[in-house]
């Protein structure tokens, strides 16, 4: 009798237990789960009926000595092939794989993003580039010493050229974003640099441009960690075009606010 209902007690939870499994799967698949997780639900769906079989299970007889380490041997022998079976049934997860599937899904997202990056790259330069031809034009209308003149008349109007340069310039204090070390207009700056508002009453074109392509070639007063460090690079002279460097020393030196402190350039070679 007791073999019986130990029979229809395991034949019930057994039952139990794939309905829920079953039932698991079920939801996995209307929630759209991969099939590797419906499977692997239903398995531990099993295992979980295996222990609540094992809890209306009789007694074992109690086992001492030798009898006692082999059961637990085989016990751990049993459950670690259970694991290595399930383990090596089961798909395994490769990075590799993973990676080749994500690069696959954003491969178009990626391309349209770096192509679209890439066109308004285009679209700038050559908007740039247009408005530096112009500028050039204006310059050589004017004479081969109106570069140095425009750039010192730019407090008080001076005409289309001259704003023109200064609209340039200030475009390439954003693009090369100066911002980042100098201070301008109560805004910017790390304390890398110095401020920079009253740059023009400090230091000619020609210094300013100076500095611009050699760095080494002034300190500001108070800056000799920075100034040793190399804080500010040497790479505008590779990145920029002769009517940029221009552009932005003329808007450098339009930086006449006296009322804000900038420290002395000083002269170093």
């Amino acid at each position: 009798m007791a073999n019986q209902s130990l029979t229809k007690n395991v034949l019930k939870k057994a039952t139990i237990g794939i309905i829920v499994g079953v039932i698991l799967v079920v939801v996995a698949q209307q929630t759209h789960f991969p099939q590797i997780f419906q499977i692997m639900f239903f398995i531990y769906a099993m295992l979980g009926t295996v222990v609540f079989i094992l809890l209306d299970a009789p007694p074992m007889k109690r086992l001492e000595g030798v009898k006692a380490v082999g059961a637990l041997l085989a016990f751990y022998i049993l459950l670690s092939g259970m694991y290595v079976a399930g383990a090596s049934i089961l798909p395994q997860f490769d990075p590799t794989i993973e990676a080749d599937k994500i690069t696959k899904v954003l491969k178009r997202q990626k391309a349209a993003s770096e192509q679209g990056k890439a066109d308004e790259l285009i679209a700038r330069t050559k908007a740039l580039d247009e408005r530096a031809k112009a500028i050039s034009k204006q310059l050589a209308s004017l004479g081969g010493a109106a570069k140095v003149e425009v750039v010192e008349e730019t407090g008080g109007g001076g005409g289309a050229a001259s704003g023109d340069l200064l609209a340039l310039g200030k475009e390439q204090w954003e693009l090369q974003e100066c911002y980042n070390c100098h201070k301008l207009f109560g805004s910017g700056g790390k304390k890398r640099g110095p401020v920079l508002d009253n740059i023009g009453s400090l230091m000619t074109p020609e210094a300013l441009r100076d500095k611009i392509l050699n760095p080494k070639s002034w300190m500001a007063e108070g800056f000799d960690k920075q100034y040793k460090k190399g804080k500010m690079p040497d790479k505008y002279r590779d990145l920029m075009f002769e009517e940029e460097i221009v552009a932005l020393v003329a808007f450098l030196a339009s930086l006449k606010d006296t009322s804000v402190e900038t420290p002395k350039p000083i002269k170093m070679n």
